[in-house]
């Protein structure tokens, strides 16, 4: 069983690392290959796709239109399914020309994407297996599933995993029970599967009280499921809407800090650090959740190769923005940011289009804090250094100074 496999061609660098970071944040197993053609020229009449799924193709090209480039690769037998991202004048002719999918290159939503190339791998061959399980309107499809769990309602699905409330009854607790179905023929089901599993073993050695508690880990013949501790308090993207007093920013970026300090310890990089996976109890202490981007590392050495970029765009450190090799420093630089937002309200960097978010992370200022905040601002500064040197060096360092 093989791995998702896409191309992109498109002439822009910054575009293409978009396009992986879509990919790669739904498929991290995804084997991308990418070609510039503004630097290297149009690919040889010869050119077959062989080896993708699909192809991303750019409007960015040589000396050729996206039309005339579509139109030659339609006549190749057998050739992959071609999603391309240009500018609105182009869907129309770009569609006749016999494009799979459509969209504009500077207003991608990523669910929408991820969604559309779903559907074009499923057409080549993905089996239905327990789909209705997920996504059908069978809610109570947990309680054959899962032995000992009784349903409560189901809090969000996908094509490979749900997630519900249920209440596990040798405890009498409720619970969150996250399901993955494994899929035998579907191409990219092993390793999500695999990756499922190995989320769970990366939180189970951890025991922190702002790390999310873990209760147990099924596997069963076509899923595997993990019960984890219910959170109450919801998730700080909502706190920071309401608003948060001063005290308790700080309150929580320091438990944060602590959480990750202590992921660090065991060589776990967590890699998507944001507003979502932070949820807070009924004690109004904070968890840190979701460890699906989470890596095992070495600290001090590269874990992500060339060109692939992982996270959300508005957290995400300059260095892991352009796809360059990471570290803990970068988990460091995305507490900076949630912690101006929390003091501020604000996200540091705004603009209209996820590439010019990763272009400030790595080009604009640091921000400034309201007077009233100015007492945070030296340690804002280092914690959202560009360069990882001229930031402090780890969590430990960040609550010392705190």
């Amino acid at each position: 069983m093989s791995a998702v496999r896409m191309m992109i061609i498109d002439g822009q660098s910054e575009f293409r690392s978009l396009l992986m970071h879509h990919i790669t944040t739904h498929w991290p197993d995804a084997i991308i290959s990418a070609y510039d053609p503004m630097s290297a020229g149009d690919l040889p009449d010869e050119f077959s796709g062989a080896g993708n799924d699909i192809i991303l193709l750019g409007n960015r090209l040589s000396d050729t239109t996206g039309y005339e480039t579509l139109r030659r690769y339609k006549k190749v037998s057998g050739f992959p399914p071609v999603v391309y991202f240009g500018v609105e004048s182009e869907k129309k002719e770009i569609m006749a020309a016999g494009a799979a999918a459509f969209f504009t290159r500077d207003t991608i939503r990523h669910d929408a994407l991820i969604v559309r190339l779903s559907d074009l791998i499923a057409a080549q061959g993905q089996g239905e297996s327990t789909r209705a399980l997920f996504l059908g309107d069978r809610d109570t499809g947990i309680n054959p599933l899962i032995r000992g769990y009784r349903f409560i309602k189901k809090l969000n699905t996908t094509e490979h995993s749900a997630v519900y409330l249920a209440e596990r009854e040798s405890l009498g607790v409720e619970v969150v029970l996250k399901v993955l179905r494994h899929i035998p023929d579907a191409s990219d089901s092993v390793g999500a599967f695999d990756r499922f599993l190995q989320e769970y073993e990366l939180i189970a050695e951890l025991e922190h009280p702002n790390i999310v508690k873990i209760h147990d880990l099924g596997v069963g013949d076509d899923h595997a499921h993990i019960a984890m501790e219910y959170l109450a308090g919801g998730d700080l993207k909502q706190r920071i809407a309401a608003r948060i007093p001063e005290h308790d920013a700080v309150r929580y970026f320091e438990q944060m800090t602590g959480a990750i300090a202590e992921i660090h310890k065991v060589g776990i990089l967590h890699r998507d650090l944001k507003p979502g996976n932070i949820m807070l109890r009924k004690d109004d202490s904070v968890a840190l959740i979701d460890f699906g981007l989470a890596k095992r590392m070495r600290l001090k050495m590269e874990i992500t190769g060339s060109g692939e970029i992982f996270g959300t765009p508005y957290y995400m450190s300059p260095e892991q923005g352009h796809g360059s090799a990471i570290d803990e420093r970068s988990d460091i630089y995305s507490l900076g940011v949630i912690f101006y937002e929390m003091l501020t309200g604000n996200k540091p960097y705004m603009a209209p289009s996820a590439m010019g978010i990763i272009y400030k992370h790595a080009k604009a200022p640091v921000p400034l804090l309201p007077q009233r905040l100015g007492k945070y601002q030296a340690l804002l500064n280092m914690i959202l250094a560009k360069e990882p040197d001229d930031r402090l060096q780890s969590a430990e360092e960040v609550l010392e100074w705190l």
